[in-house]
């Protein structure tokens, strides 16, 4: 364990609640402790078990500054695995900063973002993905988010790539080890057992690299952009969606000038929905402004929600917002059900077939029950599109809507899938460093190069991965890292 100065945190939102955390972390916790603590017994805490409570009142002398609980754990069984104080106060804001002014002033210094955590990494308790994951669960937004952080706080990416980073290593050792002592090792044949396993090894590196977008996804949201021409009902889907007047809602067309945005959890997918103008070529400035902003924010979205007015016909403006959908995730929402339909579904599909191919549609689950021809319905896609009918003035057809959406990004039912999941661009990244790194390796099999070049590509992989780990780490990205964590944690 580190030798380092005692810290002293927040570690509760300073927002005002019932009960206020102040944590104190360092080899001099209990002295500090016992200089602002008393009780009626008078118990030295240092000499009290660890993982223990206590009850009494802190103190600055003679000045009493509130009743509080006091948590002793005592290193390394401890978050940073040093010697740590918990002090559970009354959550006042100014309560609290008197708490935490008081350990201050008897000897800790206030704790930097992240140092608590920073301090477990250092100490060997966590590894850099799980010093990552702890971020992620408190930033989690929704289930599966939260479980995919818990599943990493637990070391399931540690796991993975040292289970990756042993076999490198194997072959590495046993490479070098033949070339220092060829008379007892040999090579021959070597070449395609490397083949075989580097090959193994890549695929795995490329499934944890492919994960990335659903960990992408999973923490950020689901970029969503509700598109549509003026009054088809983007912002009453909106409405119905959020489940409150968030938008504004008249006959007028073009009410909707500007982006708005909210944030949407459908039963554990959170989408981060856009608002936008209705697509049309109009003379008003401001509301082509307006346009043109929509139009770039479906260029960058991971879903359109394409409103379509079912009760008016198809037009050229429908015709641009449908080029828009190509090569994207997109659900057509036939909206105004509840009126006698102009345009169908067919119609929405034969316009299709002409933009983005016939096999850009995807069948809805109910077709896809009534087909025999189905065998694998619930998949999730790439790119393409649903169609759905609903009503935003009755809310009828949302449910299915939701589903769909669900369906869309998530395999079979909505359950949580234990594989591993990066989460991160800096972890993809190091994966994209050791891959490129195997498939040199593999390139030099196949150019029948040295064996010594095996070695340093396979060197190169491994200590890609050990940055994903923090192995093998500069203390600057590490100070980085920790430097966007929040106070007290």
């Amino acid at each position: 364990m580190l030798r380092q100065e005692t810290i002293a945190a927040i570690s509760t939102a300073m927002s005002g609640s019932g009960i206020g955390i102040v944590r104190i972390s360092g080899e001099d916790a209990f002295e500090i402790i016992q200089k602002i603590y008393r009780n009626k017994s008078g118990k030295i805490l240092a000499e009290q078990k660890s993982h223990t409570i206590h009850y009494g009142y802190i103190v600055d002398g003679e000045e009493t500054i509130d009743e509080v609980l006091v948590l002793l754990m005592k290193g390394p069984h401890s978050y940073t695995g040093e010697d740590t104080v918990e002090i559970d106060c009354h959550g006042g804001i100014y309560v609290v900063r008197r708490v935490l002014e008081t350990a201050i002033k008897y000897g800790a210094r206030p704790a930097e973002p992240g140092e608590y955590t920073k301090r477990a990494f250092l100490n060997g308790r966590i590894d850099l993905s799980q010093a990552e994951a702890v971020m992620d669960v408190i930033e989690a937004k929704n289930e599966y988010a939260l479980k995919s952080s818990v599943s990493q706080l637990k070391g399931s990416v540690q796991e993975k790539i040292s289970e990756i980073r042993e076999e490198i290593l194997y072959h590495t050792a046993f490479i070098e080890s033949a070339l220092d002592d060829p008379e007892h090792i040999s090579l021959d044949g070597y070449d395609a057992r490397l083949k075989e396993q580097t090959e193994k090894l890549l695929a795995e590196l490329r499934r944890l690299i492919a994960s990335s977008e659903n960990g992408r996804l999973l923490r950020e949201g689901i970029q969503t952009v509700i598109l549509g021409k003026p009054n088809a009902g983007k912002s009453s889907l909106l409405n119905v969606l959020v489940g409150s007047e968030r938008a504004i809602v008249t006959d007028i067309a073009g009410t909707t000038r500007d982006l708005l945005e909210e944030t949407v959890n459908l039963n554990g997918i959170t989408l981060n929905i856009i608002d936008t103008a209705g697509i049309r070529h109009s003379a008003d400035v401001v509301e082509q402004i307006g346009v043109d902003r929509a139009r770039e924010r479906a260029q960058n979205a991971d879903l359109i929600l394409y409103v379509v007015d079912s009760s008016t016909a198809l037009d050229e403006n429908d015709r641009e917002i449908l080029t828009y959908l190509k090569g994207k995730k997109a659900v057509v929402i036939l909206n105004k059900s509840d009126l006698p339909p102009v345009t169908t579904g067919e119609d929405i599909r034969k316009e299709m077939e002409a933009v983005c191919g016939a096999d850009s549609y995807i069948a809805a689950d109910s077709e896809i029950r009534e087909s025999r021809d189905a065998v694998d319905g619930n998949r999730s896609v790439s790119a393409g599109y649903f169609i759905v009918e609903v009503s935003t003035k009755q809310e009828s057809g949302i449910d299915a809507l939701e589903d769909e959406i669900r369906r869309m990004f998530c395999e079979g039912e909505l359950s949580y899938n234990d594989e591993v999941c990066i989460t991160n661009a800096r972890q993809k990244a190091c994966l994209c460093e050791a891959a490129e790194a195997l498939n040199k390796v593999l390139e030099s099999i196949a150019c029948r190069m040295p064996e010594d070049f095996y070695s340093i590509d396979l060197m190169s992989a491994y200590s890609a991965l050990g940055e994903v780990t923090g192995e093998a780490v500069g203390e600057d990205l590490v100070d980085k890292i920790f430097s966007s964590f929040c106070m007290g944690k």
